[in-house]
């Protein structure tokens, strides 16, 4: 019954023509039947053909619509002989079966596209490369204003963003300013605070003149600001301009390019994906305060951590290559596997899930994960960490599946809801509801999930699922990055320059339907941890200078603690007299 609902409800998401093409077969069907011999009835899969070309030429070349199409032809061969050559007698019994078998199978392909049309369905790319600057702009904001999907969570003011950045815009029109027009088309896109968000094609490290001109200096440092708004060296590059001007690894830079570090930090607008949440900001800004044009001077004043005395110098940005970035920001390795699991000191045990997909190495990570809890069970670890650090994401339906180990009932992982092109409203797609299945492995001891502000997307799904169970603590130095949109068939637009932008076409819901993960007009977002984990002299120095796994030890504490009270509280469970 659940699946005849979802075809019907799915028919919401075809097009005019392809609820035309649909109707079409199920004429088709009972004609064959009911009806007599008639020519005329076998001029109608011809009439789909005819549809589906003019559906193809308006630009619906989407999976729901190929599968559909295919159905089309498939009847149309099967029928076109009688068009030129009628029978003057009538259709007999096995004639007429048999062509309800044709159509039936010829279907088959219509019916997988409504068992899957939200998620592929029609969402047409807006080419507007070949207006001007501003009227590009403007029919960009006019699209997003009715058909992102964040546009109220996140209060956005459509007709302000078009105040702010139309004049820019304009200008660069007017002064034919190519970099003005892209660095103001960034910005605004950068603005919806929304990883998901991306300019497909600007390839920032591979021939990306502005990029280069601006940040493609480095002086061999990288910044990491603490809690208490000190900034510290976190990276240093040996034999670096800084390294010879004697800046070490910890000391404090206090003024930078000869404003307070601060406000230099405040006005770092560059980074590869827009910062969703305020610790993704506040990392990125670090990584990209030291990045100059090649050839600038930048005075610093910085104090070393054995050395009291305030010192200034001057540094000269080279080109390192892209040194420092590529340095802090993690890249996965095909040949990393999605899932590793080992046994720790104390036996504990540890799952470390880079990524939900399969991998070049792996290819069914759900059944790497399940066979590691089993081993975990039968050598009777005291608990598990879950380490979801720098977890770029996936695919949904394989999260919902590995949570499945740690329930014992049956839970909503997350509704989508999709723009309606028919009715102009956002929309559950009820075939895409994921629910959590009990595993038949599984794990009711205490678990620790680690995240920081490179969980992403997918990667997020995880730790806002376990969040709030008794046995789970969520753990880091931030929430994760709280770009939980969908991304099935994103909403995607060409602007003059040869930029392709692509937004997210879906939002995630809880299982009372509210949008869960992503970051609201605040900066507030992702999954936030249980225990945060601060970022104080203490703890740099052992994640920067020691090169400690700070998230790691805390997630020790934290299960032994809990270990320590549960034996407390039933001593002769734990044989303890």
């Amino acid at each position: 019954m659940s699946f005849i609902l979802n075809i019907f409800d799915s028919l919401k998401w075809l097009t005019g023509w392809e609820m035309i093409l649909c109707a079409l077969y199920l004429f088709v069907l009972l004609g064959y039947v009911f009806l007599k011999n008639n020519r005329w009835f076998y001029f109608i899969p011809g009439a789909g053909v005819i549809i589906a070309v003019i559906s193809l030429i308006c630009g619906d070349a989407s999976i729901l619509a190929l599968l559909i199409y295919s159905s089309t032809a498939i009847l149309f061969l099967f029928t076109v002989r009688r068009i030129f050559k009628p029978s003057v007698k009538p259709t007999s019994p096995k004639f007429r079966t048999f062509m309800v078998i044709v159509f039936v199978l010829g279907s088959l392909p219509t019916l997988l596209a409504l068992t899957i049309a939200g998620e592929v369905r029609y969402n047409p790319v807006s080419d507007f490369s070949h207006k001007s600057y501003t009227q590009a702009f403007i029919a960009m904001n006019e699209r997003l204003s009715a058909e992102y999907p964040f546009g109220d969570w996140k209060k956005v003011d459509w007709e302000a963003k078009r105040n702010k950045y139309e004049p820019l815009i304009l200008q660069a029109e007017i002064n034919q300013d190519s970099n003005l027009y892209y660095k103001t088309l960034r910005d605004y896109l950068f603005s919806f605070r929304d990883g998901h968000i991306q300019i497909v094609n600007e390839h920032l490290y591979d021939g990306n003149s502005t990029f280069k001109k601006e940040a493609g200096g480095g002086v061999g440092i990288s910044v990491t600001q603490l809690d208490n708004g000190k900034v510290l060296v976190s990276l240093l590059v040996p034999g670096s301009p800084a390294d010879k001007c004697g800046i070490k690894l910890g000391a404090e830079i206090i003024t930078w390019d000869g404003k307070d570090v601060h406000k230099a930090l405040d006005q770092t607008f560059w980074s590869e994906n827009p910062p969703a949440t305020e610790g993704v900001r506040i990392q990125n800004q670090g990584r990209f305060l030291a990045r100059a044009p090649v050839g600038q001077d930048i005075q610093v004043k910085f104090q070393n951590l054995d050395n009291p005395a305030a010192r200034t110098a001057t540094l000269t940005a080279y080109d390192d290559q892209y040194e420092t970035l590529k340095k802090t920001k993690v890249k996965l390795k095909k040949e990393d596997p999605p899932v590793e699991g080992q046994i720790l000191k104390e036996n504990y045990g540890y799952i470390k899930i880079r990524y939900f997909l399969p991998g070049t190495t792996q290819s069914d990570p759900a059944k790497v994960l399940e066979d590691t809890i089993k081993e975990f069970q039968e050598k009777h670890v005291k608990g598990i960490i879950i380490d979801l650090r720098n977890n770029p994401g996936g695919d949904d339906d394989l999260v919902a599946q590995m949570a499945g180990h740690f329930v014992n009932g049956k839970r909503i992982f997350e509704y989508v809801s999709y723009y309606n092109r028919n009715t102009g409203r956002f929309e559950i797609n009820r075939a895409e509801t994921r629910t959590v299945q009990p595993s038949r492995v599984y794990f009711s001891g205490k678990i620790a999930v680690l995240i920081n502000h490179n969980t992403a997307s997918s990667g997020e799904g995880l730790p806002l699922f376990l969040k709030g169970m008794p046995n789970v603590k969520i753990i880091g130095f931030t929430p994760t990055n709280g770009s939980f949109g969908v991304v099935s068939a994103p909403i995607e637009m060409k602007m003059p320059g040869g930029y392709v932008v692509q937004f997210p076409d879906g939002r995630s819901l809880n299982q009372d339907q509210k949008i869960q993960g992503d970051s609201d007009e605040h900066g507030q977002g992702g999954a936030i941890p249980d225990i945060t984990v601060p970022m104080n002299e203490q703890t740099f120095k052992m994640k920067f200078i020691e090169g400690q796994d700070v998230e790691l030890n805390y997630a020790y504490q934290e299960l032994m603690n809990q270990s320590k009270a549960a034996r407390e509280l039933h001593p002769v469970a734990f044989g303890i007299d």
